[in-house]
């Protein structure tokens, strides 16, 4: 498609949520991608001006490059459906069961879908530290409707799981316990329908958390993973039934880790995943010989 066709394109960047700095820095490199393939496109923050805006403004289609709350979890993407204007990535449905990781859990346990043992925990609800370490041992504690790693800790102890619960309790009132699982982390990113090459992260913190992801010199990245090719078959199958099951569309990232045992556990879906110059699906299309200039024009052609 000729970039003059798309008309003009507001990139959705910034927003309320806790992710708001990678956001901003995701918005930008997609705007500068786009400006540079010529493209009319401006910079949008819902968190400084209305949607409504965006009709005045004259646009005609957006990207939305907001991560977390507000921004992946299908409230812009109602918003953007209320005014009939054409968006980037998963629809309401798919936005919204993706962003929630306890649901998620739930709908690739009711499938048959492999992911670690879990348990949901409410804010002022009646649990006992003692009695969940004593049941699943170590635990990943996430908050269940915030992305980037923000607000998640391994604990070991029923100490270090009450110091992680109060904290993930400041993001969220409902957190995901998740059977810590040692091994290898793994993900693949979904771009029109297709499993992209499987990205494997090596990080000495022990899981790739948002120190990681964003500030680390030391996280090391295998693209495509050393794994064979029938266990890349497997692991890119996982993903697109995972994405799928949860109705997300268009492009995204499905993570999972590898046991010592070589068992494959799905996460979690990601529909609004990191485009920083870090980010993993960037580096996934890198690998099919996808510039980022035009793995995001292939993106916004999907707003078609």
């Amino acid at each position: 498609m000729n970039p003059s066709e798309f008309g003009k394109v507001a990139v959705l960047l910034g927003g309320h949520s806790a992710e708001r700095e990678i956001s901003l820095m995701s918005g930008q490199a997609i705007l500068t991608a786009l400006l540079d393939a010529g493209v009319d496109a401006i910079a949008f923050d819902p968190k400084e001006r209305n949607l409504f805006e965006l009709k005045q403004l004259g646009v005609e289609r957006v990207f939305i490059a907001l991560h977390g709350r507000g921004g992946e979890d299908g409230t812009v993407q109602g918003a953007l459906e209320f005014l009939q204007m054409p968006y980037t990535g998963s629809g309401v449905l798919g936005s919204a069961l993706a962003m929630d990781k306890i649901r998620c859990k739930q709908l690739f346990n009711a499938t048959g879908l492999a992911t670690a043992q879990f348990l949901a925990v409410h804010k002022g609800s009646d649990y006992n530290c003692d009695d969940i370490i004593a049941d699943f041992g170590a635990v990943m504690v996430k908050p269940s409707h915030e992305g980037s790693s923000i607000g998640m800790a391994k604990a070991q102890t029923a100490n270090e799981l009450k110091i992680a619960l109060d904290d993930a309790f400041k993001y969220d009132d409902e957190v995901l316990l998740e059977q810590w699982i040692t091994g290898r982390e793994f993900t693949v990113s979904m771009l029109c329908g297709e499993a992209l090459p499987v990205v494997e992260m090596v990080t000495p913190t022990g899981f790739y958390d948002y120190q990681a992801k964003y500030k680390s010199s030391t996280t090391k990245y295998f693209c495509p993973a050393d794994i064979s090719e029938s266990e890349t078959e497997q692991l890119q199958a996982m993903a697109r039934s995972a994405f799928a099951l949860v109705g997300a569309t268009g492009w995204g990232r499905v993570d999972a880790m590898r046991d010592e045992q070589g068992n494959y556990y799905l996460l979690e879906v990601n529909t609004v995943p990191g485009m920083t110059e870090k980010s993993l699906v960037p580096m996934a299309a890198k690998a099919t010989g996808k510039s980022f200039q035009q793995l995001v024009l292939t993106i916004l052609e999907q707003t078609v």
